[in-house]
């Protein structure tokens, strides 16, 4: 497919990619010629990579991520770089600096994020793969508002050398894809060690999806199914948890006390993470130039005002607080010993059973601006942030639709059983494809 090309420009109603590339490899591989959206947070060489902030227009990485790379050596075309929320900060990808990404399903609706803009090119037939990132649910999100699926694999078991950080601890590349079986090839071909990061695990990811569940052991927290939860989003998961029963899975009721600490463990860490990581962007190093004519206080905060969005501003400034004097002990160290307890619930249920299943969000899509304040905005993750805050695999696969909707089912699993996941996924679109 010499001179491959993507049709596409941002005046057309999804605005999936911040810019085309159609750069093709001349290697034979796994993916030969397939195109792959690459998410505007992962760098690639000579390509400007800006996280949708105005703080990094312009900056063109000198490098491939990893991820990249191993893209380029199975003989992939680069199709272009995707929009996302502002350094993944948001659940809709309308905190980026370029503009919204639309859903392909209803245009009047989010994506969801951060990893919209991967999410919307796959749902509107732009390209078959693409890679996201995760930090507490940025691709099984946008995975499930849009009808796709997203993979979010163990911590460490898909390089992250070449990820502009947000939240160290938390985040995760990972792949996208229409069904579990291109997800899958996508995720065989990122996995594997990396020397280059030091988070990266020795576990390759070889493996051909298994529809056969029987007599496996589903638990289905009821803490999945609480407040928030729309319940005809509850109706139709439930539905696809019966089907997976009919398939010969055992399905487990059980609890999860520690989600009621979860969110708070989740924002008060990756605020605290971001204000650390984001330091850099100083109109020195990156981006745009700061005026020096000015004082050296006068011109950083003049760079930063302007070259973050709101929503980073506020993260950022959260994050400042929590790790300040006289407030670390009360906020951030609390936060990490929430997160032992969601660490510690994963592996007591683990015991009893091989995977758990509920929704990935508690809501379809919702329109522009219906959540306007940020606390209801980080209410959505609700769902998604344990399998982070954990470090375990997730999965978001199609599973209904409510009023014409998507819903996501969300299988998460034991640290690096990323395979089992994957087959309880395949199990289920496979019954629902017969």
């Amino acid at each position: 497919m010499p001179g491959f090309t993507v049709s596409f420009h941002p005046e057309d109603r999804f605005f999936a990619f911040l810019r085309t590339v159609g750069e093709i490899s001349c290697r034979e591989g796994r993916l030969s010629g397939i195109p792959v959206a690459v998410k505007d947070n992962i760098s690639t060489a000579g390509i400007e990579t800006t996280c949708a902030s105005r703080i990094l227009e312009g900056y063109i990485p000198p490098y491939d991520a990893t991820v990249v790379e191993r893209l380029k050596n199975e003989g992939a075309a680069i199709a272009g770089k995707t929009n996302m929320d502002e350094f993944g900060m948001g659940t809709t990808t309308e905190n980026s600096a370029f503009g919204p990404t639309r859903n392909p399903v209803d245009p009047s609706r989010v994506p969801g994020g951060s990893s919209g803009g991967s999410a919307a090119a796959i749902a509107a037939g732009l390209v078959p793969l693409a890679l996201g990132t995760d930090t507490g649910g940025s691709i099984r999100c946008p995975a499930a508002f849009c009808g796709i699926v997203g993979l979010k694999p163990t911590y460490g078991r898909v390089s992250r050398y070449g990820l502009i950080a947000y939240a160290n601890s938390l985040e995760q590349i990972g792949p996208m894809a229409a069904n579990v079986t291109d997800a899958n090839l996508l995720m065989g071909v990122i996995a594997g060690h990396d020397p280059r990061d030091s988070t990266s695990l020795d576990f390759p990811y070889l493996h051909t999806p298994d529809p056969e569940i029987r007599g496996m052991r589903i638990g289905v927290p009821e803490e999945f199914f609480g407040e928030g939860v729309d319940p005809r989003v509850a109706s139709v998961v439930w539905e696809g948890i019966s089907l997976l029963e009919r398939k010969g899975a055992e399905i487990v009721t059980c609890r999860m006390p520690s989600m009621a600490y979860a969110l708070a463990a989740y924002y008060v860490t990756c605020t605290s993470e971001a204000s650390s990581n984001l330091a850099r962007f100083d109109g020195v190093r990156y981006g745009p130039p700061a005026d020096t004519k000015k004082t050296w206080h006068e011109s950083f905060q003049e760079r930063r005002r302007d070259g973050f969005g709101e929503e980073v501003r506020r993260r950022i400034m959260l994050g400042t607080f929590t790790l300040s004097s006289g407030y670390y002990g009360k906020y951030y160290a609390k936060a990490q010993a929430a997160r032992n307890q969601v660490r510690a619930d994963f592996e007591r249920l683990f015991r009893e059973v091989d995977v758990l299943a509920g929704p990935t969000m508690p809501t379809v899509a919702f329109k522009f601006g219906e959540k306007s304040d940020p606390l209801s905005m980080y209410l959505s993750d609700i769902l998604t942030v344990p399998a982070n805050l954990a470090g375990v695999p997730a999965i978001s696969v199609p599973c209904g639709r409510v009023e014409g909707l998507p819903v996501g089912l969300q299988i998460m699993g034991r640290w690096m059983e990323d395979e089992r996941v994957v087959d309880v996924g395949y199990a289920f679109e496979q019954g629902v494809s017969r």
